[in-house]
């Protein structure tokens, strides 16, 4: 039998990015939240006389601690489909995501909502967060009309608690319902008006295809609508060039009036023609663009094909949530960027934009999803803490989901 989890948790001197650098620091957490943020040593004379019952003290020894990893992006019940049901990817585990470092998650549909149900994806996500994540949901998938849980956008948003926008809606794919833009505003305006009478993010998460039409979509309903630029988060951006230059384009005539943009931290080896993540983000922060204006997904159990040299297809691979912290590495080490520079895409702006109370930034009455990293430039995952409680520790995964064994 394992004894009893003490009430309060005190990391000591740690280095603190929350996400910008604050320096070393003590934290304290009790009740899943963070509830101190000291100067070291400041709050040793008042915990030292509680007992190891009351407290557990970790000595970091300025290890880093930052913010969770909120991922916008992830097919939770597995994505695929599209060549057929044996294509279909399984369901993620729980470690899959926190082993990975990501405390908070998006769940969604991609192009099957036929085989996939929302029931499915609703019923996953509230696994997820029994299991020890804070986890939430986009209503419908690729298609128009959108396929919902109650039959109604806004429905789905004012009663169904973790359902928080519509996603991914597909444009400019061969695979979309080819929306026109009547059908693409009808959807815009029904998530807006539902994220007000439900007081969440109310955000429409776009997939962008190869389409040669790229953001026009967008770009009209900016040009030609009241609805807030806040409302469309479009993501794969960074699938091919010339489309990440056009929302570099659009990010840069708009300034705070354009939509928060979403690259994908694609694997190493599906980039194809267009660009990693890391150099997407290095290339936005190169031209000056607003930092505060992009995020970073990993399309986590999405589908990957690969074709040999004859244009077969070869095998299948499938996103990982683990590609975040690659990408991180990378600005980090071969950009040359520094961390409270990049960390923002990956939590707080993140956060921001899916208006995620309590989430991607390390401060007072903050949930308490933090990770501890080893090393400036390594960024080695070392530690894991959900809702105050630990999922790995000193590399070793201590939570697991009920299927994946001891």
């Amino acid at each position: 039998m394992h004894a009893p989890t003490p009430p309060l948790l005190f990391l000591r001197d740690a280095e603190l990015f929350d996400p910008q650098a604050r320096g070393r620091k003590d934290l304290l957490i009790a009740d899943a939240r963070v509830a101190a943020i000291v100067e070291p040593g400041e709050l040793d004379a008042q915990l030292s006389g509680l007992g190891s019952a009351l407290v557990e003290t970790v000595e970091l020894d300025g290890a880093l601690v930052t913010p969770g990893l909120v991922d916008a992006h992830v097919h939770v019940t597995g994505g695929g489909g599209e060549g057929g049901y044996t294509s279909r990817v399984p369901s993620l585990t729980l470690t899959e995501l926190s082993a990975a470092g990501v405390t908070s998650v998006v769940g969604l549909l991609g192009t099957d909502a036929t085989t996939r149900t929302m029931r499915e994806l609703v019923a996953r996500t509230l696994a997820l967060r029994e299991e020890g994540l804070s986890a939430w949901c986009w209503t419908g998938n690729y298609e128009v009309p959108v396929k919902t849980l109650t039959g109604s956008v806004r429905d789905d948003m004012a009663f169904v608690d973790p359902i928080i926008g519509v996603g991914e809606l597909a444009i400019s794919d061969h695979r979309s319902s080819q929306p026109s833009f009547d059908e693409f505003l009808r959807v815009a305006s029904d998530v807006h008006v539902g994220g007000m009478i439900s007081g969440k993010a109310g955000v429409l998460h776009l997939h962008l295809g190869d389409g040669a039409r790229g953001l026009e979509l967008v770009r009209r309903a900016l040009d030609e609508t009241e609805l807030p630029a806040r409302v469309f988060h479009p993501t794969h951006l960074n699938r091919r060039r010339e489309l990440f230059a056009e929302a570099c384009t659009l990010a840069g005539e708009r300034g705070e009036r354009a939509p928060v943009m979403d690259v994908t931290a694609f694997p190493a080896d599906d980039v194809g023609d267009g660009l990693s993540a890391a150099e997407a983000i290095a290339a936005w922060l190169g031209a000056g663009l607003d930092p505060a204006r992009l995020t970073c997904s990993s399309d986590g159990g999405g589908c990957m094909p690969h074709f040999g040299d004859d244009g077969q297809l070869s095998h299948y691979g499938v996103g990982q949530s683990a590609t975040l912290l690659e990408t991180l590495r990378a600005l980090t080490g071969e950009f040359g960027r520094g961390l409270a520079e990049v960390l923002p895409m990956f939590t707080a702006n993140v956060a921001q934009q899916l208006r995620l109370r309590g989430k991607g930034r390390v401060a007072v009455g903050a949930d308490a999803d933090l990770l501890v990293l080893r090393g400036a430039q390594d960024l080695e995952l070392d530690a894991v803490l959900a809702r105050g409680q630990w999922m790995v520790r000193a590399g070793t995964v201590l939570r697991r989901g009920p299927f994946e064994g001891p």
